[in-house]
């Protein structure tokens, strides 16, 4: 797991600034969100915490997280001044426009946007597809992992539009890079936001509306966050021969390490388990994700595990907020970029290996029509007003 090592924490650095900058996240409560708003308070900048009032109503492990906080916000001298929370499930466009005017009414302007809402779905391509359930389950995804960020970052950009300042921050992973079996849903909404946010980039940067999407490891984007997980396919388990490493059972054995997990989690029925087979296995964890029914949770993580998980995304996402000239795509970890590279060099070698596929389709090469020589690109059409189009003039080269 990465930041698992005895390193030390990262020291926050911030960009220096004229002013205090403020803020909003659009998940307040989670791991990420929380760490951000107490290095953000403690530098001096103001913070607007996006919630979903029903999550944070229950009582649940990551809300008494939140709670948590708070209570440390009320003891910190000025902090609390400096801290707005609103009702945000960045799924419904109303809300998204309420934050962003309730932000701009409490601190007169928004810099920074970090878009961390995330949820993974997890489970084949076919078991998501197996009924309406499934199918539903890969809807919520997107609406979650794309549509969501897509919603904020329209309603952000009139304010700093109007400002000629701001700068967006989109927490993805190297999933964006690297596709998993058993995340298909996931990796590809994670494909789709980092696509629109490539694209939103540059038509902000005149308006000096700076973008940055930041991959952290695949760890901080499922472990922190709620996981979904379809009932499993026996075609896709060890004992009827798949052989590909499945993300399901990876993350299975990483949820059974877990202090505690067996007492909040207790191991279901041998009959509910698609894999393992051995009972020896059944009993060395809960198997949460290999039910016969969907699963759905936040991994119990401590609060002294996911401080020592996030500390180095946490570390850049102080470093690149609102920089005057921050990257357009920032990496965390040596080995989310050992993997990109390596992901990047065999692209670069297919590319190589069959160029010459490539080169030998040329449609300007020369065609005998009517008995005479000419491009196909030379003929002239016209259009329904029987004005004359000149095609060469666009596609000659």
């Amino acid at each position: 797991m990465a930041n698992g090592g005895a390193a030390p924490t990262p020291t926050p650095q911030f960009p220096t600034h004229n002013a205090p900058r403020v803020w909003l996240l659009t998940s307040g409560d989670s791991p990420v969100g929380v760490s951000i708003a107490r290095q953000v308070l403690d530098h001096g900048d103001y913070v607007v915490s996006g919630i979903i009032q029903a999550e944070f109503e229950n009582e649940s492990l990551r809300s008494q997280e939140f709670k948590n906080f708070l209570s440390e916000v009320v003891r910190m001298e000025g902090w609390k001044d400096r801290l707005k929370i609103v009702p945000l499930d960045i799924r419904l466009v109303g809300q998204c426009q309420a934050a962003i005017a309730e932000a701009v009414h409490t601190f007169k302007k928004i810099d920074i946007l970090f878009c961390c809402t995330s949820e993974a779905v997890i489970g084949t391509v076919e078991e998501l597809s197996a009924n309406q359930r499934t199918l539903t389950m890969v809807r919520d995804q997107f609406e979650k992992n794309f549509f969501g960020p897509m919603n904020i970052i329209r309603a952000v950009i009139p304010h700093m539009r109007s400002l000629m300042n701001g700068h967006i921050i989109v927490l993805t992973g190297i999933s964006g890079h690297l596709g998993t079996p058993g995340l298909s849903m996931y990796c590809a909404s994670g494909w789709a936001i980092e696509g629109f946010c490539d694209s939103v980039a540059y038509e902000i940067a005149p308006f000096n509306i700076k973008l940055t999407i930041v991959q952290a490891s695949v760890e901080i984007g499922i472990l922190t966050n709620k996981i979904t997980s379809a009932p499993t396919m026996k075609a896709y388990t060890r004992e009827y021969g798949h052989t590909a490493p499945v993300f399901r059972g990876i993350l299975d054995g990483l949820l059974n390490r877990l202090p505690g997990i067996r007492a909040e989690y207790p191991p279901p029925p041998e009959k509910d388990i698609q894999s393992p087979s051995s009972e020896s296995e059944r009993q060395s964890g809960p198997y949460l994700l290999s039910r016969n029914d969907i699963a759905s949770f936040y991994p119990p993580l401590s609060h002294a595990h996911t401080e020592k998980l996030i500390a180095e995304t946490v570390h850049a996402l102080t470093a690149i907020g609102g920089h005057e000239n921050p990257p357009a795509r920032h990496i965390v970890g040596v080995e989310g970029v050992a993997s990109v590279k390596e992901k990047l060099k065999i692209v670069s070698e297919e590319l190589e290996e069959f160029v010459d596929t490539s080169a030998s389709a040329d449609i300007l090469k020369q065609h005998v029509i009517a008995g005479r020589a000419s491009s196909i690109m030379d003929v002239d059409t016209k259009d329904f007003d029987g004005d004359v189009f000149d095609m060469s003039t666009t596609f000659r080269r």
